[in-house]
């Protein structure tokens, strides 16, 4: 019988040890989309294989990327991303156990190399990878007493690398008593280790005790790492129980995530599409405070009246109310004639990131362009001259606001 060609890979050339300089990492990040790219399409065909190139890749992660700053944490996240990404192939894979058996050799070995914890996510969920029951056994066990004496030593206490794959393996091993008798051993409580254990407690059905393992975690006066994860943990098991709205308000709202304050509406909208969308902003801005901040989400989820009370608040950007009056100004004139007004009088006190007198100009145009669709222009000049009377000194904003006022007055 004619043996299966062994598949080349393309990434393997390009993942080669200490193929990266000191400023490599926007490099390195390509690489590994171009080789997350390569496994996927193999895993379409040949499952097996996609997943023999996921273990092939990563093996070549430290080796390679070792003299890398990492200092900004964008490669770390990257790898993080790709190998969470393929790491779902490398468990769905049907290899058989000596196959399997292979891979978490040659992982482990990878494991114990890593000077990162790049490998984090293989570690997290070894014993899924390991798939069958003899090998889940076989690696719990593997360094179990020497993890224990490590963590009971508590003056001499030295970091196993190993210690995540162990805890993952008797975890899904379902080995949950031994689980929890290890990490009581441990001096330091830290989420890194500790959601297995609470994991293992919600896994029998004891989701109180599983809650108030999480919880206890967070009861110090600095958040502690992985604060988000653990509420999100705890906000999971009081949904199933039916308290959604305790869910919601003790740890849903306040971990709103996102880049930016639309996002974390979007989030939380996203999280929870059963509640009220304006409520959720409204209590964001409750929760967090900084009104002008959240211009931008009341603008684009409509709530006008919302939008207005940011626009007034201090915070608020010009450039953003400027952008937004302009883009209202046909579709809801009402509405971007107040922003404008607002952006006009922000510009008078000072506020705003390097404001030029062409943003009074802009801002006006956009305020008479708004205000003659509704038929107010007679209001809305009469708005810019209190705002005039009402701003003393003789800066360069409010000289610009006089000039435009003498053209609007001359037209």
């Amino acid at each position: 019988m004619a043996r299966k060609p062994v598949h080349k890979w393309a990434f393997k050339p390009g993942m080669r040890a200490s193929a990266f300089g000191w400023r490599g990492s926007a490099k390195a990040t390509q690489r590994l989309k171009s080789a997350s790219a390569e496994i996927r399409a193999v895993n379409r065909a040949d499952p097996v294989t996609a997943a023999d190139g996921v273990v092939a890749l990563a093996a070549r992660i430290w080796p390679a990327f070792e003299h890398i700053d990492t200092s900004s944490g964008a490669l770390g996240t990257a790898v993080r991303h790709t190998l969470d990404d393929l790491v779902p192939i490398l468990i769905a894979a049907p290899a058989d156990e000596k196959t399997r058996a292979k891979w978490l050799e040659q992982l482990r070995t990878a494991i114990e190399d890593d000077g990162v914890d790049y490998l984090a996510p293989i570690s997290e969920r070894f014993g899924e990878i390991a798939v069958y029951p003899a090998l889940m056994t076989f690696h719990a066990d593997r360094d179990l007493a020497l993890i224990h004496s490590a963590w009971s030593d508590w003056e001499r206490y030295s970091h196993v690398g190993t210690a995540t794959l162990t805890l993952s393996s008797l975890l899904e091993a379902g080995r949950y008593d031994e689980l929890l008798a290890l990490l009581a051993v441990k001096k330091t409580r830290l989420w890194f280790d500790d959601k297995f254990g609470a994991e293992a407690l919600l896994r029998q059905g004891r989701e109180d005790d599983a809650l108030a393992y999480a919880e206890a975690l967070l009861q110090a006066d600095r958040q502690p790492w992985g604060h988000h994860d653990i509420c999100r943990f705890c906000e999971t098991i009081l949904v199933r129980q039916g308290k959604a709205d305790e869910a919601y308000r003790r740890f849903g709202l306040p971990t709103a995530s996102g880049n930016t304050w639309l996002a974390m509406w979007r989030d939380l909208v996203k999280r929870y599409p059963d509640r009220d969308a304006r409520a959720l902003l409204e209590d964001l801005i409750a929760l967090h405070g900084r009104k002008g901040k959240w211009f931008a989400a009341a603008k684009t989820a409509t709530y006008f009246d919302i939008a207005l009370d940011c626009a007034a608040d201090h915070e608020a950007a010009p450039a953003t109310l400027i952008r937004a009056a302009r883009d209202f100004a046909i579709k809801e004139p009402t509405f971007a004639a107040d922003v404008a007004l607002h952006a006009i009088r922000h510009l008078l006190a000072g506020r705003g990131y390097e404001p030029s007198p062409f943003d009074i100009d802009e801002a006006v145009d956009h305020l008479m362009t708004a205000s003659t669709r509704i038929d107010r222009r007679g209001w809305a000049i009469a708005a810019l001259q209190r705002l005039m009377e009402t701003t003393p000194g003789d800066d360069l904003m409010p000289r610009r606001l006089d000039q435009k006022l003498t053209e609007l007055s001359a037209e």
